[in-house]
């Protein structure tokens, strides 16, 4: 089994200490024993390659995706091979309300390279909704092979409960992110509509001691945005989870 901790933020995002750059990011997953790493900036994905690389030198495969923030702001987790990082970005970048940010309220948005340098950064509010539906989203994704996992469903913002109070039926989610201490066996016995998704747990990191305080095991056969996949939605090896 091997350990995964999908939903990562780093110094891109507005949240994102200025402490969560590839290097220590990287660092800290080999720490906590962590093989697999999602990089899940709110919708931006600039950071994902150069985590991926430092990633590899390190025995860590990054999946690259962002956290998108869908019309009904609703935030799903987008994973896709990073052949197709490039066309994911522009979709967000065509669909996200263009909001000036402001700094010294929502911190600083930066693309950091290994040497911690600055190589750009963001003027937009990244934390802004898009204007594509949860369901554009999903199919979208899938149109490129991705991952598509609808993240945190049980907090009290930002998520299928608290803007939809339900999952929409026929969502073609690969699996549903719950939070640490949330039950998936109970949530599904309440609601019918999570019944038969795969569950998956994740730090949702802002900081670096949070990277692998939340993770899923995973049953993968080689490190590969296939495989990894696999073992998500695979209903015959259900993921389990850790809480530290």
């Amino acid at each position: 089994m091997t350990r995964a901790d999908l939903h990562i933020h780093t110094v891109l995002s507005p949240c994102g200490d200025i402490e969560m750059t590839p290097v220590n990011i990287i660092s800290r997953a080999v720490e906590e024993g962590l093989k697999i790493i999602g990089i899940t900036d709110h919708n931006s994905t600039l950071n994902c390659k150069e985590i991926k690389r430092v990633g590899a030198d390190q025995g860590i495969f990054v999946l690259c995706g962002a956290e998108i923030t869908t019309k009904e702001e609703v935030h799903v987790l987008c994973f896709v091979e990073e052949e197709h990082l490039d066309e994911l970005q522009r979709y967000i970048d065509g669909s996200i309300a263009k909001i000036p940010n402001d700094p010294d309220v929502f911190g600083y948005q930066l693309a950091v390279n290994a040497s911690e340098e600055v190589v750009a950064q963001i003027d937009y509010l990244l934390i802004s909704a898009t204007d594509k539906s949860i369901e554009e989203v999903c199919e979208f994704v899938h149109s490129l092979d991705g991952i598509f996992i609808p993240a945190h469903i049980d907090k009290g913002s930002n998520s299928v409960y608290s803007q939809l109070g339900f999952l929409p039926f026929g969502l073609d989610a690969d699996a549903l992110e719950i939070t640490q201490r949330a039950d998936g066996t109970l949530l599904a016995e309440k609601d019918k509509s999570v019944r038969g998704k795969n569950f998956i747990k994740n730090s949702d990191a802002h900081y670096p001691d949070q990277i692998g305080s939340a993770y899923t095991f995973l049953e993968v056969n080689e490190l590969s945005f296939s495989d990894v996949k696999r073992a998500i939605v695979s209903v015959a090896e259900k993921p389990k989870h850790g809480v530290k």
